[in-house]
């Protein structure tokens, strides 16, 4: 997520209304065998008109969104894709790979390979250490600190200046030490800076301390449990990037997965995956980044919805990568986008806003 107010995200406004004949053509989503069960959209009690406006100005329109899914009470209702995606093509989920980071975190914690977020992360980063910088603050550093962001490290990602912004560490030979090395510019806690590297120092310390690579143990505890297997890691640098470093290529609705996960606490199915206490700690929020709440690498999105704030549990990426999970609603809402490094990412929280919420708020 961009360093933008809530409040201008919410004022966003799609005109979606204010055209004629509509043609759009809705089709149940399909059964796959692949754990979701699905239904029509017909079937539910309310007036979808302004969805099927919607998602014919979609097709129409010039705009970047490449899928939107909802699960609406555990179904599968709506699953559309456009510019040549399909529901077997992975995507780039860029920083919505920091969202499910935190739930491999809390796996890690339950199957007992980390004790607690309160431990300092010296616990089990046991190489690289600092060598610049040296600082006593340094060893206060705790996992909970790099999940809030708050580590106080110099590494703010929407801050040019700033010497852990992103975009210099990928050009920099090793992360890790270049990371550990960085100044202490906060009391470690206190502040909260959007880091991306703080998270390549999560995924280090599960490999770590379960002496599985992050992509490895991703597959064993969370993707298996789930039924996905049409996934990878990568990363746009040219450079070699460890595995800690890289991030999810993921279908979309393997991604409401991940949502219908957070919204059954833990559960899918059957199966505890997480712990539901994992789950409630890490969406909780903890501190603020720009003004927005934020917990364990998940956003609290505000909407407004007729006089009321709705909150939705948000993983967020780049280029309009979303996970939107609406607790109170029963809701998952998935979004892919192409729409990298411009404010034309933000369209779906006005699609959420202005047409998904409102349709499902009168259903009856």
């Amino acid at each position: 997520m961009k360093n933008i107010p809530a409040i201008i995200i919410l004022a966003l406004v799609v005109n979606i209304l204010s055209y004629g004949q509509n043609s759009y053509t809705y089709s149940q989503p399909k059964e796959l065998e692949d754990g979701w069960q699905t239904n029509n959209l017909k079937s539910l009690k309310t007036d979808t008109t302004s969805i099927y406006k919607l998602f014919e100005q979609i097709k129409n329109k010039e705009n970047k969104i490449h899928s939107v899914l909802l699960v609406k009470d555990n179904q599968l209702i709506i699953e559309e894709y456009f510019k040549n995606h399909t529901s077997n093509k992975q995507h780039d989920l860029r920083s919505t790979t920091k969202s499910i980071k935190s739930i491999l975190m809390g796996i890690a914690i339950n199957k007992g390979f980390i004790n607690s977020v309160d431990d300092p992360i010296s616990k089990y980063l046991k190489t690289p250490v600092p060598t610049q910088n040296l600082d006593e603050r340094k060893a206060k550093i705790t996992i909970k600190h790099l999940l809030t962001m708050s580590s106080g490290l110099d590494c703010n990602d929407w801050d040019k200046k700033s010497k852990g912004q992103e975009d210099k560490i990928y050009k920099k030979k090793d992360w890790l030490q270049y990371m550990l090395n960085l100044p202490i510019v906060n009391e470690p806690g206190k502040t909260s800076n959007y880091c991306s590297m703080g998270v390549v120092l999560i995924a280090e310390i599960i490999s770590q301390a379960s002496g599985m690579t992050i992509d490895k143990f991703a597959e064993h505890y969370l993707f298996n449990p789930l039924g996905i297997k049409n996934v990878s890691w990568g990363h746009t640098s040219n450079k070699e990037v460890i595995p800690s470093g890289k991030r999810l290529y993921m279908t979309s609705r393997d991604m409401a997965k991940i949502g219908q996960l957070i919204l059954n606490k833990g559960a899918w199915g059957e199966k505890q995956i997480v712990s539901k206490k994992w789950i409630e700690k890490s969406t909780t929020p903890k501190t603020k980044i720009t003004g927005i709440d934020y917990s364990y690498l998940w956003w609290h999105i505000p909407f407004k919805l007729d006089g009321e704030i709705v909150i939705s549990k948000t993983a967020t990426g780049n280029g309009g990568q979303y996970i939107m999970v609406f607790p109170n609603m029963n809701l998952v809402a998935v979004f892919t986008g192409g729409a990298y490094n411009s404010q034309d990412d933000k369209l779906p929280f006005a699609m959420m806003k202005d047409i998904f919420l409102p349709t499902f708020k009168t259903e009856k």
